[in-house]
């Protein structure tokens, strides 16, 4: 045990419940498929973290000292007498749920008694000096066919990635409540049908892989405005993490273009951070970061996996956002932008998946192309079809910056003004209220 200090012991268990949380629910939940029991017992080892540690000192290994409370918090409800009073005993399931005037479901709402005798056995079984990594089920089973199509990403999120509810439903724009009920649906469901933890066959898994990558872009996507510079070593970067499963995924999955593509993505996209602030935190446009600060290993990896998917003939939404991705990179070795190569995958982009975003960003291309007028000739087009765009922040920082190259500087303004009250990072709103005041009077 490290010498107490409870301002050092709480901000380590926030670490490692950021950093091991979806690693250790995977193993706990494995057994049984209960993941609403597993995410109990490790809330209740982090709260006794929380008193712990402060107290008696960080262990010297702290995730080993999580799964074993959670385990004893596990062995503990399946032994008590409420859950063998709730749950079936073995023949006289039926039985016991008539005479106590339950219902088939009520009756199924724990596992029964041998999924409990094997869960036991295979949490004694644990080694918390070799914590297994089970994410990769634990993805799966989120994505089984058995669960809801719409809420199989939001529920990796949280189950793998740790994020909160409230998290997930602002990225989702809908009510926390309404999230939250969906979320415990879900689980419930997966504990009800007894989704097995393993990864599915060569034949089930082109069914749950789009739900699994689309997570893990997620989770990329939700970090991606406050990342660490040096994510990819942070314990408790979600973009980090993302980065680590899109790369498990692609050494588990060789040949599958689309998951080479989001680690290519991924890749490219981090090694970008370190010049994406200033030392004073501004943010710095992509056009005007120093390649130099740019990682260029987690380039070369990222081109490598490029270049692996290329020749598997099966193209895709993120091997075209990677190459864009490699486009920007490549001016570390050019030292210019190719933007007419940038212009024609943008436009296949918008073709694989025409999105407000991918179609602003296209505009944004034919605005350096063509010109700024052209640019927002195809923004005006992305009003008139996705009147969602209204609501988008990217569409009116882009509009501001095509409408000052066009000189429309009253127009300027009032995008400067609507994509700084639409901004959430107070580091881009005042980066846009910064290029607002540098425009020429008139």
């Amino acid at each position: 045990m490290a010498p107490p200090d409870s301002l050092t012991a709480r901000a380590r268990a926030e670490l490692t419940a950021r950093a091991s949380y979806g690693r250790l629910l995977a193993v706990l939940a494995a057994p049984t498929g209960d993941i609403p029991a597993a995410e109990d017992a490790l809330a209740d080892a982090f709260e006794r973290a929380l008193t712990t540690w402060p107290r008696d000192g960080v262990p010297a290994n702290p995730e080993g000292w999580l799964l074993t409370v959670a385990r004893n918090r596990l062995k503990d409800l399946w032994k008590s007498a409420a859950v063998r009073l709730r749950a079936p005993l073995g023949d006289s399931a039926g039985d016991s749920a008539a005479e106590s005037g339950r219902t088939d479901a009520a009756a199924d709402d724990r596992a029964p008694r041998d999924t409990r005798t094997v869960g036991l056995d295979a949490l004694e079984a644990l080694d918390a000096d070799a914590i297994p990594d089970k994410r990769i089920e634990l993805l799966c089973v989120c994505a089984h066919p058995a669960i809801d199509a719409g809420i199989r990403t939001p529920l990796m999120l949280q189950t793998v990635l740790g994020l909160s509810a409230a998290a997930i439903a602002a990225a989702y724009a809908v009510p926390e409540q309404v999230m939250a009920q969906r979320l415990v649906r879900a689980k419930r469901r997966i504990r009800t049908t007894r989704i097995p933890f393993v990864l599915p066959s060569l034949r089930d898994l082109p069914l749950r892989l789009p739900a699994v990558l689309e997570a893990v872009y997620g989770a990329y996507a939700i970090d991606w405005s406050t990342a660490d510079p040096d994510a990819r070593h942070t314990p408790d970067s979600l973009a980090g993490e993302a980065l680590y499963l899109a790369e498990t995924l692609a050494s588990l999955l060789p040949d599958e273009p689309e998951v080479l593509g989001l680690a290519a993505l991924l890749a490219l996209s981090i090694a970008r951070l370190r010049a994406r602030t200033t030392a004073d935190g501004e943010l710095v446009a992509l056009y005007d970061q120093d390649p130099a600060l740019w990682d260029a290993a987690l380039i070369g990896r990222g081109e490598r996996y490029l270049r692996r998917a290329q020749p598997l003939g099966r193209l895709g939404r993120f091997q075209l956002e990677a190459a864009i991705q490699s486009v920007h990179c490549d001016r570390a070795r050019s030292g210019v932008t190719n933007w007419a190569a940038l212009k024609t995958l943008h436009t296949a982009l918008v073709r694989y998946s025409p999105t407000v975003g991918a179609r602003v960003a296209l505009a944004a291309v034919i605005g350096e192309v063509d010109g700024p007028g052209a640019g927002l000739g195809a923004l005006d087009e992305v009003a008139r079809e996705q009147p969602n765009a209204a609501g988008f922040q990217p569409f009116w920082a882009t509009r501001a910056h095509l409408a000052a190259e066009a000189g429309r500087l009253t127009d300027a303004r009032a995008a400067f003004a609507r994509a700084v009250d639409l901004a959430g990072d107070e580091r881009l709103r005042a980066a846009l209220r910064h290029r607002a005041e540098s425009l020429p009077p008139g």
